[in-house]
């Protein structure tokens, strides 16, 4: 293992994807139990994607009060009704609800036939109290949540939008597996925003395997600008970018 800081953000680079996931989940599970020692409670947004599988195993692995933990997650495809396999909702589901009991799980509709609706009403639930921990990934084009580069905004004045894909971050989801061709991938989502994951006390960033090596090394070597928008993690007080040997051949 090997750990640099680049900004304000840690570096913590494993030997191998499940040595980086066991450090990623151990580090939420401590923060979120440092949150409910602190607060009576904690209130943490996750990710829904392949890259997350071994940090969420570890997370549930470790000894934490779910009954006091309300969780979020960060970004659901536009127009699937929401028992759809490939919605974010059913890999909470299956990799996070299935296996604990939480205080309550609030989901994104993204099937509502009202999405500026929709997004107005996640983000009153997520503006009741602060966020305590965020796990969260990279995508290949440097996006956080579908935060992609065009349509990604730092000083973003919402805290959930309505946001079109771009072509890498459409190819990726059926590079992941999830979806059989690009044609099949939905177009649009619904996104938390940069302001709303940079609100979290905590980050944990989890970016694991060969194919984020270059947004790997632009999110800790390029300028600090949308175009990768996972630059701006080099700003957070405490943030932490787990990475691999393969995610991290470039650096």
């Amino acid at each position: 293992m090997k750990e640099l800081t680049v900004g304000t953000l840690r570096v913590i680079v494993s030997a191998s994807r499940a040595d980086m996931g066991a450090r990623a989940g151990a580090h939420a599970a401590q923060a979120i139990r440092a949150a409910i020692e602190r607060n009576g409670a904690a209130r943490i947004i996750l990710a829904s994607a392949p890259s997350q599988t071994e940090t969420l195993a570890a997370l549930l692995a470790s000894a934490v009060d779910w009954s006091r933990v309300t969780i979020f997650h960060m970004d659901e495809y536009l127009g699937l009704p929401a028992e759809h396999p490939e919605t974010f909702r059913s890999y909470q589901r299956t990799h996070v609800l299935s296996k604990i009991t939480s205080h309550a799980f609030h989901g994104i509709a993204g099937e509502s036939a009202d999405a500026a609706a929709e997004c107005a009403r996640y983000s009153a639930l997520l503006r009741e109290a602060p966020i305590d921990v965020c796990c969260l990934g990279i995508g290949e084009n440097g996006h956080l949540a579908f935060n992609d580069p065009p349509v990604a905004d730092f000083a973003d004045p919402a805290l959930v939008k309505v946001v079109e894909l771009d072509a890498t971050c459409r190819q990726q989801q059926v590079n992941d597996g999830c979806f059989p061709t690009l044609a099949a991938v939905p177009t649009h989502a619904l996104t938390l925003t940069i302001p709303a994951l940079m609100s979290a006390r905590a980050l944990i960033c989890s970016v694991p395997g060969p194919r984020k090596a270059a947004a790997v090394r632009a999110t800790l070597r390029d300028a600090i600008t949308t175009a990768c928008p996972a630059t701006i993690l080099r700003t957070h007080a405490a943030a932490a970018l787990y990475v691999d040997t393969d995610s991290a051949a470039d650096l």
